[in-house]
Order: C-alpha cells, then sequence, then structure tokens
C-alpha cells in the first residue's frame, strides 16, 4: 500500500473538507441547504487556516 505524505496544509484542507461533508449531511434536512451548509462550512474552515497560519507568522517575527 502506498504511503500517503501530506503537508500540513493539505491535511488540514482535507481535515476542512471531509468535516464539511459531515457537518452538512447531519445537520441539514434537504439536499440544497446540505450542499449549501457544507460549502460555506469548507469556505469558513479555509478562511480561518489562512488567518491562523498570517497569525503564527507574525507572532514568530
Amino acid at each position: 500500500m502506498p504511503k500517503l505524505a501530506l503537508t500540513h496544509f493539505e491535511a488540514a484542507l482535507l481535515f476542512a473538507l471531509l468535516t464539511s461533508v459531515v457537518l452538512g449531511i447531519v445537520s441539514k434536512k434537504t439536499d440544497r441547504e446540505r450542499l449549501l451548509y457544507g460549502v460555506k462550512c469548507f469556505a469558513w474552515f479555509f478562511v480561518t487556516l489562512v488567518a491562523a497560519g498570517w497569525l503564527m507568522y507574525f507572532g514568530h517575527r
């Protein structure tokens, strides 16, 4: 079996994607609401990931 080697950023994006899918599935009733909520959650995860990265960058300067 091939070894999966992800960078920290790729692993965080994978986590955001999978978590958004699960949150979309379990928290809304219609397919449209699920899709929109999943995309919205992924966008917020991504924004938070980038913001946290910049905060850490400036925190270590």
